[in-house]
Parts: structure tokens; sequence; C-alpha cells
């Protein structure tokens, strides 16, 4: 099994080396949300994460597990925004070069923070143009790529994540997670397994870049002809094949939600919890409202609020519903 390359030792390695750089972010008990839904319901906030997001966990992990040879040549990368913020904040605590390129519609605000980090910034094309063209650039360059999710050093720092959950409550639950490329759910499903916890693992998506569902009904990582959705940080072009393995071993399925949906959660999330979450983050409460997961009132539910980067200008036409 493929969840078997990720035994307890890896990931308390892997949890150690990033231990003191990255946030043990909150888990907050939702009291609306709880009563809306019929079960104790929680909130592991990744938007209060370095970088308004969980990606720094994978990120930083990956970034210190590379040899003296490959930090001295820089690395390279693709992202929205996330995970690109995530390798340039990372890179400045390996002390090495970091170029990131992101799609040429990527967030404003996501580009300023990465240039910020101290990244070079390259915007081109789409997210699958982007993916393509950073392949060609870093093997020119010399440069070492880090891959956003299908990595097995960014799936371990994520499984951190998951270790907090595990350690803060106690079975049984049910941990309900969005999806891009797949590496936050699958680090959640590994470390769920390594600690012997029942917890059950739900992914959700967007209808409009649905690549791991299609993956679950393929039966093999999906590649998508296109991708248009609000959560930007779920638009990845394809499902990661190492998180697609770990995610069909160990998840009860891919829920999907449409962008109006989303927002509403979002929207809801800011007026009840006082949680400024960015569309992706928000797209595992809109599952839950749009009843596409099974509720067992019998368990705890934790979501995941994976991000909170949202540009002022968008989160204003977002809210208003003049998108």
């Amino acid at each position: 099994m493929v969840i078997d390359r990720f035994p307890p030792h890896r990931l308390e390695g892997a949890r150690a080396r990033i231990d003191g750089a990255v946030h043990r972010t909150p888990l907050l008990r939702s009291r609306t949300l709880s009563q809306r839904l019929g079960t104790d319901v929680w909130l592991k906030c990744e938007n209060l994460q370095k970088t308004g997001a969980f990606k720094v966990r994978g990120a930083l992990n990956c970034l210190l597990a590379l040899t003296e040879a490959e930090r001295q040549r820089g690395v390279a990368t693709i992202s929205a925004g996330n995970h690109a913020q995530a390798v340039a904040w990372a890179a400045s605590i390996a002390d090495t070069r970091c170029v990131v390129v992101m799609p040429e519609g990527a967030s404003p605000t996501k580009v300023r923070a990465s240039r910020g980090y101290g990244a070079e910034v390259i915007l081109h094309g789409t997210a699958a143009q982007a993916f393509a063209f950073v392949r060609e650039m870093a093997d020119r360059d010399d440069l070492t790529f880090v891959h956003p999710f299908d990595d097995e050093d960014v799936v371990a720092g994520h499984a951190s994540c998951g270790s907090e959950i595990v350690e803060a409550l106690p079975d049984p639950f049910d941990v309900v997670v969005p999806i891009g490329g797949g590496g936050l759910s699958s680090g959640i499903a590994v470390s769920l397994e390594a600690h012997g916890s029942t917890g059950r693992i739900w992914g959700v998506e967007p209808t409009g870049a649905a690549g791991m569902h299609a993956s679950f009904e393929a039966g093999s990582a999906a590649t998508l002809p296109g991708v248009d959705t609000v959560a930007d940080g779920l638009a990845a072009p394809m499902a990661g094949e190492l998180n697609y393995a770990i995610l069909s071993e160990r998840a009860e399925g891919v829920a999907l939600v449409e962008d109006e949906a989303i927002v509403e959660a979002m929207t809801l999330l800011l007026e009840r919890t006082k949680l400024l979450v960015e569309p992706s983050g928000a797209a595992g409460l809109a599952a839950l409202l749009q009843e596409a997961i099974p509720v067992d009132r019998s368990r705890p539910i934790v979501l995941v609020l994976s991000g909170g980067n949202v540009d002022l200008p968008r989160l204003g036409a977002l809210l208003t519903g003049s998108t």
C-alpha cells in the first residue's frame, strides 16, 4: 500500500523539522455550525497559519529535506498563490533562491506576497501552461522543482496538520478537507493512519475543478481539460498521482460543490465565526450545508479551513454577489 511509505517515524521527523517555524493552528468549536448540522463542528484554522494557508507545512519540510547541492541550485515551483507564498517563505528560511511561476490570472495579492517573501515571480498562461513552463524552466536553469502537492516530503509536512487534530480530539471523528491537487488531504490521511485513528476523511472539490473526483471515477489520477472556479486554491489542472493513491486507500470519497455554495459558506463563516476564509477554505462547509457529505451525529466533524488569502476588492465583490 502507498500509505505504508509514511510510517510514524517519518511523519514525526517531518514534524520535528518544521516545529517552531510553523504555527500549531487553533481548533475551535463553532456553536452555530454545531447547532445547524446537529453534531459538534470544529474548525481547524489553517487560515491563521504562516503566510495565510496550510501550504507552509509541506513547503518547509520539502526545502529543509533538500541536499546542500539542491539548495545551492535554488528551487522552482508552480502555484496559483498559496503554495507560491509558502515556498518563497520557506526558501528564506532554507537560504535558497526561489523562482515561482503563477498563472496570468493569479490573485494580485498573492503575487505581491510571493515577491514580498523574496521569490522571483513569473506570470505565464493558464494553470496547465504554467505547469509545463516551470518544468522546462527548472530543467534549463538547473533548479530543483518543488511540486505543489505530488511529492512525498510535501505530503509528510502536511501530515502535521492531521497530527494536531488527532491529538486534540478523541476518536472517532470525521475530517472534511478541500482538495486542489490533494496534498493536504493525503497528508491528513497518512497522519490518521500512522496514529491508528479511526477518523474518516472526506475531500471536497468545486465542480469546475474536480480532478480528484474524476480520478476516483476513472480509477487513476486524472488531468482536466480546463478549470473554472472562484476557488483559485483548488484550481489544480490535475490530481496528484501520489495523492490519489493515498486517498483511494484511506478517504471515504470526494464531494462536489458549486461556486455559489462556496461563497455562501464563506459568508457564513465570516458572519458567524468572524473568520476570514478564502473560497478554497470554505468548500468543506459548503459541502456539509448542501448535504453532499453525510453527517453522522455521533461523530464530531472537523472542517479544515485551508487558507485565508483573498484580495480585498475581490472579497467585496464575492460578498455582494457582484462577481
